[in-house]
């Protein structure tokens, strides 16, 4: 017999059963739930509302069903329809009588409300501790290769001279702010609505501050309707789920263009690249393949949840129910692709002779003539009209910039001295690039050590709490 079933003559169609039961997914909510329970029973008790004796024993019995959930010898069923009435009811079947004052003063809706809350707030932990793990491989990648010279590109056509150092430094900088927004979801989050009831709270003599204390949590969330019926914690969850699987998506293209024999830049480790069915030669980035298809499951994941709630009526509505799968399949997503491709970067093998090898074609290097000329009293726009004529001359000829004579270079302007060479070398111009945010030495250090520093910062409050 169902818990709420005293208003009803029927049984539950054996359908309506199965279509209705979130038992099957919200089960992994059991820990959250459990320690939830366990904190209102304290809290009860705390207030007077229920016995000591009777607050005892719910506590012995949770703590029971938790040792037995976690050791594998407790089945759910979908008759209990979720994971709260399955405790419940367990509960029940294990105390008696006592297990039916667990529930005084709170609904499901403000249980599952907190539950979901608690997991979220425990899963973007995991999540940032992954982001971790990956700016510190990114940070090792980076020290290694300051001085290796590449092609950054626009339009993905080679523009100016980076250091593959600069590159990685970019995408170390993305999963950073990643971590940021993580971390303000959390912190907002971090109100309980336990004591909210259905939607207008409850008649007896709760203390919200109580449990808000004992399960961490900064307060209690203001409005009791507001508590049960929103799921912003939820959607922004997931929209910077999104944006982090948008950095690691253009981030797996990179990498599967770099691979590529057309660019060669790196070349993935055996155990993080797969061969071809019928072509013995290939050796394809298949990890890099499925992040970046994965990207599109975690967008659908936002898309589901904002056009579930967006026309949702206050307070609770069954539609709700479907908060769950996404964000579950989501984190799901992204923690496996952050430790995956971490590991895949950590392994790669770099080839800085290919990078310096493209850099040296395609002009990248025409800025910095330009910037020569203007250096030597030229205007700008001159020097960028000059220089163009002379990449063109090059193009026809078969050259590059440094490759002219000096002779080649003054038929365009006098001002050409014997210091063009030096100021035309690649890894001059990457050296030069010293101002705040650029590719030299000195700046991709700083950027090291910032990112560095935030990395640590953030495992010594992990650590401290």
């Amino acid at each position: 017999m169902k818990l709420w079933s005293g208003r009803f003559g029927k049984d539950t169609d054996a359908l309506v059963n199965t279509f209705n039961a979130s038992i099957d997914f919200d089960r992994r909510l059991y820990r959250e739930d459990i320690r939830g329970s366990m904190a209102h029973a304290k809290m009860l008790t705390d207030c007077g509302i229920l016995s000591p004796e009777d607050g005892e024993a719910i506590q012995r019995g949770l703590s029971g069903i938790l040792s037995d959930f976690e050791a594998g010898n407790i089945d759910f069923t979908a008759d209990n329809e979720d994971i709260h009435m399955n405790i419940e009811a367990l509960l029940t079947e294990r105390i008696g009588d006592a297990g039916k004052r667990l529930h005084t003063a709170r609904s499901r809706n403000d249980q599952v409300a907190l539950d979901f809350r608690m997991y979220v707030r425990r899963e973007i932990g995991v999540v940032i501790g992954h982001l971790l793990s990956l700016e510190t491989v990114l940070c090792e990648k980076a020290k290694a290769h300051q001085a290796t010279v590449m092609p950054g590109y626009t339009h993905l056509q080679r523009a100016q001279p980076v250091s593959f150092a600069h590159h990685l430094m970019a995408y170390a900088n993305m999963f950073a702010r990643d971590v940021t927004r993580l971390e303000d979801c959390r912190e907002r989050l971090n109100k309980c609505p336990l004591g909210c009831g259905a939607l207008a709270g409850t008649t007896y003599p709760i203390d919200r501050w109580k449990t808000a204390e004992e399960l961490d949590f900064d307060a209690p969330v203001e409005n009791s309707m507001d508590g049960v019926s929103d799921r912003d914690y939820a959607l922004e969850l997931l929209s910077d789920l999104s944006i982090l699987m948008t950095h690691l998506s253009r981030f797996a293209e990179e990498v599967i263009l770099w691979c590529s024999w057309e660019f060669k830049f790196v070349e993935l480790d055996d155990a993080y690249a797969t061969g071809s069915s019928i072509m013995p030669q290939k050796k394809n980035p298949d990890v890099a393949e499925l992040v970046r298809g994965k990207t599109g499951r975690v967008y659908g994941h936002l898309m589901s949840l904002l056009t579930t709630m967006k026309g949702l009526p206050l307070a609770y509505n069954k539609d709700m129910q479907e908060d769950k799968e996404p964000v579950f399949d989501a984190l799901d997503t992204v923690e496996i692709c952050l430790p995956v491709f971490a590991a895949m970067l950590d392994t790669m093998k770099v080839l800085p002779g290919n990078m310096r090898q493209a850099a040296g074609r395609g002009f990248i290097n025409a800025t910095d003539c330009a910037d020569y000329l203007t250096k030597k009293g030229m205007p700008f726009r001159d020097a960028y009209t000059v220089t163009g004529r002379l990449v063109a001359y090059c193009t026809r000829e078969g050259k590059s910039l440094e490759e002219l004579s000096l002779e080649e270079l003054r038929t365009e302007s006098e001002l050409f001295g014997d210091d063009v060479y030096k100021a035309l070398r690649l890894e001059n111009c990457m050296a030069l690039r010293n101002s705040y945010g650029g590719p030299a030495i000195r700046e991709t250090t700083r950027q090291i050590q910032d990112i560095e520093d935030f990395v640590a910062e953030r495992q010594q409050e992990d650590a401290d709490t």
